[in-house]
């Protein structure tokens, strides 16, 4: 009969066939279109036109001929999206099946562990208990002591199912320039966008919608999953997970593997930062207590753990100012804020010391000494085992190590202590990055002691700001906040010691592009920072989590870009905080640390991926072409997940941005905003001219921004 026979006009391509075949398949595209409940075009000779791919629906139209499919040449996931658009349920399941071929939820050979979300804590009515600091909500005064007398009590963990030792423990080198102090640190987005999950530069209403609550924190209206994992920081064979009101420490145990130990009270603030400490050495306490600290804003609250799951509250302290960084050095708690705030907690003294300092823009610890590089250009260093204090006011003993020649911002910091030897003792090699894109190492002899380091070696290879540096026994790296641009060096060295013969060379050129998401919260940078992660005598990686909302990472070698391997999340969950981590081997004979890498997931859980085996894997397979960074399919496959807004810029931009780099006097914009904002809150002054303050942002429409579809 003349309508048995169809004719159609695919994307241009012309197809006969007749209506049964296209019809043997029950509620599909094809039969509510024949049936004139989908609306169909007609081209000029009468064929129903289909704006589709014509390659693919010509394999699909032969599968609805003789029901066998031809795979060659043809991507498996494409053709099966196009089959569910035409919606040919038998194609669609031979598909997915082939597709699960590749996939387990068992996940692949680096797959190690899964370790389930906890129960969250009870939320407490907040009327029924008032939190008190035991510092004064008042400003303390530059170096005041402030003697401990907080809340304690006991509290018993849960028990349940936990791992770590490495760079993980040492908090992610933050810096003016690095997303930890971004504006989305201080503001929360208006209703209308609140759930998009948006990227770079940040368009005018950041500042105008901060507002900030009558506690002096950052008052955010959108919702936030309880069990969403927000940090992980891990120490030896612990680790700490960070939820939005609670955090959990999971223990590794030799024979019996992982253990939810111990989980906090319910937080009415959102955590913004967490450090532990699973090695405290301390003669008034049982070392086989663990140390676990938080902080929300300006509040730090401190607790002791035991490997049973009991807990004692050491004490709440105040910082006076919004805290940026948390971390132990030894068995002494910092908390640094970006203003200019050191807080102390010392173990031998119980005290909680506040010390007053240059902005700071960089910091990195080195065996018992904190480094500070501030916005005046200058380095300082603070021995933390000797706790020294001045005794005319006794303040803590800041002292000024170096200044930059050019008194450029100092915005990343890399210490590296030679190993020591009956020769030379320890040389102190420091590198650091400035707001000028320049990258400077700078040298202490042991025989110079008192005449501070000296200059050794200047490269200006960056246009933008440094955001990173690492320095290590092979490999000088560092990154600039233009995507992400890596450039690295191979660094020669005499009996251990930095030498000149010859010299630093150029090793690699590449991006580690990461589409930030604008979260409302400040630990989104804490928990996402890409690296570099590893000890300074071995192999560093970087993490790079392409968009905000994926489900894997490609963890790449810092000194050259190379890909060592791809993470996927075993349960398809969207991965929202990670970090690198080196645990230590069992008691047994022979066995030596491994290295994994942790994820956190929206779904709660915590998921763990060897990275021992995979850099072992890549070393025994040598290829003549290696696979760096994400490819252009997997690049635009990640992008799929994303829309990007229009810019005035040619393209995106990672953050931070150049145009939001720099504020007024070389001063970091993120740094004017949240001093501004907590001058406006508290009526303080920090002689911070903030003039012409939009003029350096470029205005609203310079907002490029990563959306969730």
């Amino acid at each position: 009969m003349p309508g048995d026979v169809i004719n159609l006009n695919v994307g241009g391509t012309r197809f006969s066939t007749s209506r049964q075949t296209l019809t043997w398949v029950t509620d599909s595209f094809f039969t509510s279109m024949l049936s004139g409940r989908i609306l169909s075009l007609k081209d000029e000779n009468g064929a129903i036109f289909i704006d589709r791919d014509p390659l693919l629906f010509s394999v699909i139209l032969k599968f609805l001929r003789t029901k066998e499919v031809d795979l060659s040449d043809i991507n498996v996931s494409t053709l099966k999206h196009e089959a569910e658009f035409y919606g040919i349920t038998p194609l669609v399941r031979r598909l997915a099946l082939c597709e699960d071929l590749d996939q387990a939820s068992c996940g692949d050979v680096l797959f190690h562990a899964y370790l389930g979300p906890p129960v969250p804590p009870v939320q407490h009515n907040p009327a029924d208990k008032k939190v008190t600091p035991t510092t004064s909500k008042l400003p303390v005064a530059s170096g005041q002591d402030v003697t401990n007398g907080g809340i304690l009590g006991d509290q018993r963990g849960q028990n349940a199912g936990a791992h770590s030792r490495s760079s993980s423990d040492d908090v992610h080198r933050v810096h003016s320039r690095q997303s930890s102090m971004d504006i989305h640190s201080l503001v929360a987005p208006p209703p209308s966008i609140a759930d998009s999950r948006q990227q770079s530069r940040r368009s005018s209403w950041d500042m105008r919608n901060n507002r900030l609550d009558v506690k002096g924190g950052v008052v955010y209206e959108g919702y936030i999953d309880p069990l969403r994992v927000t940090m992980l920081k891990g120490h030896l064979n612990w680790i700490c997970v960070s939820y939005p009101h609670f955090v959990s420490c999971f223990k590794m145990k030799d024979s019996t593997g992982w253990h939810l130990i111990w989980t906090s009270p319910y937080m009415e603030n959102l955590v913004d930062r967490i450090a532990i400490n699973a090695k405290v050495l301390n003669p008034t306490q049982d070392n086989t207590n663990k140390m676990v600290a938080i902080s929300s804003f300006s509040m730090v609250r401190l607790w002791s753990v035991s490997d049973e799951g009991d807990s004692r509250e050491i004490g709440v302290f105040n910082l006076n100012v919004p805290g940026d960084s948390l971390f132990f050095i030894g068995s002494q708690l910092v908390a640094l804020s970006q203003i200019g705030k050191v807080g102390v907690w010392h173990a031998m003294t119980q005290h909680w010391q506040i010390q007053d300092v240059n902005p700071i823009t960089s910091y990195d610890t080195a065996g018992s000494v904190l480094l500070l590089g501030c916005e005046n250009g200058s380095i300082y260093y603070i021995d933390m085992q000797k706790f020294p204090l001045r005794m005319k006011d006794n303040d803590l003993l800041v002292t000024e190590l170096y200044r930059d020649p050019s008194n450029d911002m100092v915005t990343a910091l890399s210490v590296y202590l030679t190993p020591k030897t009956s020769i030379s003792g320890n040389w102190i090699e420091i590198a650091y990055g400035t707001s000028s894109g320049t990258v400077r190492v700078i040298v202490q002899h042991p025989e110079t002691v008192g005449h501070g380091p000296q200059l050794f070696q200047t490269f200006t290879v960056h246009r933008s700001p440094v955001t990173k540096v690492m320095l290590s026994e092979k490999h000088l790296v560092s990154v600039c906040s233009e995507y992400n641009h890596v450039r690295t060096w191979t660094v020669t060295r005499f009996r251990g010691m930095i030498s000149t013969q010859p010299g630093s060379t150029p090793l690699a050129s590449f991006k580690v592009i990461s589409l930030e998401d604008l979260d409302p919260h400040v630990s989104y940078a804490s928990g996402n920072d890409f690296g570099p992660y590893g000890e300074q005598d071995d192999q560093q990686v970087f993490v790079q989590k392409v968009v905000p909302e994926t489900d894997s990472l490609f963890v790449r070698l810092s000194s050259n870009g190379e890909r060592v391997c791809v993470i996927k999340s075993v349960d398809s969950s969207i991965i929202t905080a990670f970090c690198v981590h080196e645990c230590e081997g069992s008691n047994r004979m022979g066995s030596r640390p491994r290295r994994y890498l942790f994820t956190g997931h929206s779904s709660g859980s915590i998921q763990m991926w060897d990275l021992t085996t995979a850099l072992d894997k890549m070393t025994k397979s040598v290829t003549e072409s290696p696979v760096c960074g994400p490819t252009p399919t997997e690049l635009v496959k990640q992008l799929d997940q994303c829309d990007l807004s229009s810019s005035r810029g040619s393209t995106p931009c990672v953050s931070p941005s150049p145009s939001v780099m720099v504020g007024p006097g070389s001063l970091s914009l993120p740094l004017v905003l949240r001093n501004r904002i907590w001058g406006l809150h508290t009526g303080s002054q920090h002689n911070l001219d903030t003039t012409g303050l939009s003029n350096q942002t470029g205005g609203a429409d310079s907002s490029v921004q990563v959306t969730k579809i």
